[in-house]
């Protein structure tokens, strides 16, 4: 299956997918090596890998800048209940990880296509410490690829069908009116633009109070981007977006011109530097031997974090990257 074409490229639906795979074995990794704390991700791994450093320190960056942003999200002071929908969640274990912590969202609701979550449903239904977590009422199916509790959904959807995504409002019971998280962490950079174009905007008109995080690819025009778009390409995973937004300010204006209120942008070599706690920094910084610096700013600077907040109720004024 493909999931489209832009100026030759190709990008397969099932190497798109294989990417997840690559993900939690990476965060296994830095679990491994006392970068992160999750209990459950080794769950989702069959063969454990050691990563070399630099990307242990680039994957415990990307976790450290969704955790830090979500838990502003859920530290923000109000009396409503708030609710996270993940689109192309993957393995991802943050809803079980925030359970443990106490500070679980009202609802967590997270969409992929169907074969990722069969197989995500078919874990939670084996391993008890995950099953559990999800209460006596809860039903999972592996043949339809769904779970369903009372504050956890986990359902397979083509996400570039905005009217599946309408379907989802009703199907989850998410609430427009309620602040809600979205995360899309190297999922729409696959997609066609008009599809991704389509996604923001849906989620900007549905939601009134919102956070729609992005992190993913930027900058393929120089040398090490060009070498990066290689290499995934050459997996069958062509960043199909990323000659539409290429910059940090094509990320913001993504957001602005399909209707978020405001956007802000930066690269992973700056929020490494000026947004993870110190003391975190220097805590990694102790754990491996790391001597990659000039090729750790490249990898930095051809990632980042983008986040459109729509704020009807006013509850955003704090939240994300300092203000310049």
């Amino acid at each position: 299956m493909e999931r489209g074409h832009r100026g030759g490229a190709h990008s397969s639906t099932a190497a798109v997918q294989a990417t997840n795979d690559d993900a939690a074995t990476s965060k296994l990794s830095c679990v491994n090596k006392g970068y992160i704390k999750d209990d459950y991700v080794h769950l989702f791994v069959r063969k454990q890998i050691r990563r070399a450093p630099i990307i242990n320190r680039g994957y415990y960056a990307r976790w450290a800048v969704l955790r830090k942003l979500l838990l502003q999200f859920l530290n923000t002071q109000t009396d409503e209940r708030k609710q996270i929908l993940s689109l192309g969640a993957g393995f991802d274990t943050t809803y079980f990880q925030l359970l443990d912590e106490g500070i679980a969202p009202h609802l967590y609701v997270e969409l992929d296509f169907k074969e990722v979550t069969s197989k995500k449903a078919a874990i939670i239904e084996h391993y008890s410490q995950l099953r559990e977590k999800l209460g006596p009422d809860a039903s999972i199916s592996r043949e339809k690829g769904e779970v369903s509790s009372s504050n956890y959904k986990l359902l397979p959807i083509d996400i570039r069908d905005v009217r599946k995504l309408d379907d989802m409002i009703n199907i989850t019971q998410l609430d427009p009116s309620l602040p809600t998280f979205i995360i899309a962490e190297c999922v729409l950079i696959y997609l066609d633009p008009t599809s991704t174009r389509s996604i923001v905007g849906w989620a900007a008109s549905i939601f009134s109070t919102a956070i729609f995080f992005l992190y993913e690819q930027i900058n393929p025009d120089d040398a090490f981007g060009e070498q990066m778009i290689k290499n995934l390409e050459s997996r069958g995973c062509a960043l199909l977006g990323i000659n539409a937004t290429p910059t940090l300010v094509s990320k913001e204006r993504l957001f602005i011109d399909q209707g978020w209120q405001q956007s802000v942008a930066w690269d992973m070599l700056r929020i490494y530097d000026e947004f993870i706690d110190i003391e975190e920094r220097r805590r990694i910084e102790r754990l491996e031997l790391f001597d990659e610096f000039e090729e750790w700013h490249m990898m930095q600077e051809h990632y980042c974090v983008a986040y459109g907040i729509n704020d009807q109720k006013g509850l955003f004024d704090n939240f994300g990257f300092p203000k310049d």
